[in-house]
C-alpha cells in the first residue's frame, strides 16, 4: 500500500491514495492553518471507524442476516502531552435491519476488534477500545 501527502504551502495537505483517491486535511486558523479540511487526527479516527464498519456490514452479510444500515458515532481522549495518541475510543454502532439479533450483532462487532480490523488492533496498543451498539427495526 502506498499514498502520499502534499503539502498546499500554507498547513494544509491533500493526501491521496494508491488507488486515486484523495482527502484535504488542515489546521485551524489558530494553528495556521485555513480550516479547509479536516484535522490528521480526525481523519484517523474516522478511518477507524470506517475499517470497522466494513467489518461489520461485511460479517453480518456474510452470515445472511438482513442488514440495511450501518453507522458509528465515535468518542476518543487523546494524551496531554506529545505525541498526544489516543487514549480511549468509543464506538457506538446503530445497525439497522430486519430481525437483527443482538448476540449476531454484538459478536459482529466483537470479531471486528478482536480479529479483522487492523486500524483498532494498531490504536489499541495505546487505547482503551470500547463499543456499544443498538438495533433499528426495519
Amino acid at each position: 500500500m502506498r499514498g502520499t501527502v502534499r503539502w498546499n504551502g500554507v498547513m494544509g495537505f491533500e493526501g491521496q491514495s494508491e488507488s486515486g483517491h484523495r482527502f484535504l486535511m488542515d489546521l485551524p486558523k489558530e494553528h495556521g492553518g485555513e480550516d479547509k479540511g479536516m484535522r490528521p487526527m480526525e481523519a484517523l479516527l474516522l478511518a477507524t471507524g470506517g475499517c470497522s464498519s466494513v467489518d461489520v456490514v461485511m460479517i453480518l452479510k456474510k452470515g445472511r442476516h438482513a442488514v440495511s444500515g450501518c453507522e458509528v458515532q465515535l468518542e476518543a481522549d487523546r494524551a496531554p502531552a506529545d505525541p498526544k495518541v489516543f487514549t480511549r475510543l468509543h464506538f457506538h454502532f446503530v445497525v439497522r435491519g430486519k430481525g437483527l439479533k443482538p448476540e449476531v450483532v454484538e459478536r459482529a462487532i466483537a470479531l471486528s476488534h478482536e480479529k479483522y480490523c487492523s486500524a483498532s488492533a494498531m490504536l489499541g496498543k495505546t487505547a482503551a477500545i470500547s463499543h456499544d451498539f443498538e438495533i433499528v427495526e426495519e
